[in-house]
């Protein structure tokens, strides 16, 4: 298979967050048929849903890989369990979060598993990031990521001064 270029947002609020965001994307580089081609600078961000917890640092990678959509997604929820997270409740604190917001262009609702990111679009923490490294990537049925930093709150986010990935 030719490999596809996937974005994933990581994310972290628990346990040394700017490390944990370090180790996932170490953790992406060492994927089976895959390949870490370039990582956003770190975010901090103020929690989404439920907002009594710390705030998050964010990241976005892009990889190349060959892996098909379902088992990028099993391998990222192995890395989430290897660095400790836990899902009690929805938007709960965590040490690592994962999720594939873009996989080529594919458009793709299944069980567990939605890309694009149902809800990428209105999220600065991951849009800022994508802008960094692929703003002329474009995300499918909303527009280009250069387009849509004109509609997110990108001064909800902070980028970590002095910090690289």
């Amino acid at each position: 298979m030719t490999p596809i270029t996937a974005f994933i947002a990581l994310g972290s609020n628990l346990n040394d967050p700017e490390q944990q965001v370090r180790n996932g994307l170490r953790e992406l580089a060492a994927l089976p048929e895959t390949r870490l081609v370039s990582a956003s600078s770190l975010y901090r961000s103020a929690p989404v849903g439920y907002r009594e917890q710390p705030d998050f640092v964010n990241a976005v990678a892009r990889i190349e890989t060959s892996l098909q959509p379902r088992a990028l997604l099993d391998h990222l929820l192995a890395i989430e369990r290897r660095r400790g997270r836990v899902r009690e409740f929805p938007n709960a604190p965590r040490t690592l979060d994962l999720d594939i917001v873009l996989y080529g262009d594919l458009v793709l609702h299944e069980p567990g598993l939605t890309i694009p990111h149902p809800r990428m679009h209105e999220r600065a923490f991951v849009i800022v990031p994508l802008a960094e490294i692929a703003p002329e990537v474009t995300i499918p049925s909303r527009g280009s990521v250069r387009e849509l930093m004109g509609s997110c709150d990108a001064a909800s986010i902070v980028k970590l001064a002095g910090v690289r990935t």
